[in-house]
């Protein structure tokens, strides 16, 4: 929807009024969430491990389930990096790493990536810190052949959804490969928690079957990071987003037009931990997750500045590889070729 930019920065202002009451957290709600989150998937682990000799097709369907409420243990994670969930900040950390511990995503370095994500949302400058990398069409019309082809590979369906996600959990986050000095602080805390991380997975392996341990907690991984990428990726990967340089880029626009209302079912909210609501959670990141759902009825007026999606419509944004500034919004390969067929550097 066109608005002027007056009009948005006056319903913003009212929309952060109205939900900064929930900026407080409720230690009953969170409580009640690490046992509904926790709870299920140790329940669900456990079971996976006894039937993996029995059913392969139940434990890829156990996998599944299973992978969700790991989604809600890392929503719990992403909260406490926030510096919200609970109010105590010993107790944010130590429940942020014990998550950490599940989702096999470091705590305090990763935190920093995402707190990055949220200053720096849609800034073209540092789009591959905390986001998907994306070339706008200018940059890929200046690619070589063989750059093209490597990044049409790295925007294909396979790598983006199935080996990206595996590559992202299992090598990016191991390793401290953001050299900017907010990061350098975080280097030590990454090499403890791949040593915590390593302890535990060894400790289990030697109490346990330490094939099953490893391919039981994998298959629950794969599928989490499916989830979590394809969340992220409909959330800020949309048609009508939010990209500009710096020098034209506003924070409060990247956050709301640059973030999308994924509108699912009830159930499906509750096992992503609301995450799907994430033009609020852009506009105000101090808000638990637990609270999102009331601030999304709170001001219901404010969702006509987002884009809103259903599940279906969003499965077309898998085809979405360019950003066009002419045109400011995510096109196809094919779109690319229709638009720019003229270009002699066109794929």
């Amino acid at each position: 929807m066109q608005v002027s930019k007056e009009e948005f920065k006056l319903k913003v202002t009212e929309a952060l009024k109205a939900i900064r009451r929930y900026q407080e957290p409720d230690h009953r709600k969170a409580i009640i969430q690490i046992i509904n989150s926790f709870g299920p998937f140790v329940a669900l682990w456990i079971l996976t491990y006894f039937l993996w000799d029995v059913s392969k097709l139940a434990v890829v369907f156990l996998s599944v389930l299973n992978a969700f409420f790991l989604v809600r243990i890392f929503i719990i994670q992403h909260d406490c990096g926030h510096q919200s969930f609970v109010k105590s900040r010993f107790w944010r950390n130590f429940i942020g790493q014990v998550c950490s511990m599940f989702s096999f995503i470091p705590y305090k370095y990763w935190a920093t990536s995402h707190h990055f994500h949220h200053k720096n949302n849609g800034m073209l400058e540092v789009r591959d810190i905390g986001d998907i990398d994306t070339l706008t069409v200018e940059e890929y019309k200046k690619l070589t052949t063989a750059g093209k082809v490597k990044y049409r590979i790295f925007r294909s369906f396979p790598v983006m959804f199935v080996i990206g996600p595996l590559y992202y959990i299992l090598i990016h986050n191991r390793l401290p490969l953001i050299s900017l000095p907010e990061f350098k602080k975080q280097w030590k805390g990454l090499a403890f928690s791949n040593i915590l991380l390593a302890a535990v997975v060894v400790g289990l392996c030697l109490i346990l079957d330490w094939k099953k341990v490893l391919l039981t907690h994998f298959f629950v991984l794969a599928f989490f990071g499916i989830v979590a990428i394809w969340f992220f990726y409909v959330q800020h990967q949309h048609e009508h987003g939010y990209k500009h340089w710096k020098d034209k880029w506003e924070f409060m626009m990247a956050a709301i037009k640059g973030s999308t209302y994924y509108k699912l079912p009830s159930i499906m909210n509750w096992l992503t931990g609301n995450i799907a609501i994430h033009h609020i959670h852009h506009l105000n990141p101090a808000i638990p997750n637990y609270h999102l759902k009331k601030c999304a009825n709170d001001i219901p007026y404010f969702h006509k500045f987002t884009t809103e999606v259903t599940f279906w419509e969003s499965l077309k944004f898998a085809n979405h590889k360019l950003w066009d500034e002419r045109t400011e919004r995510m096109i196809t390969f094919k779109e690319y070729k229709n638009l720019y067929k003229d270009s002699r550097q066109a794929a």
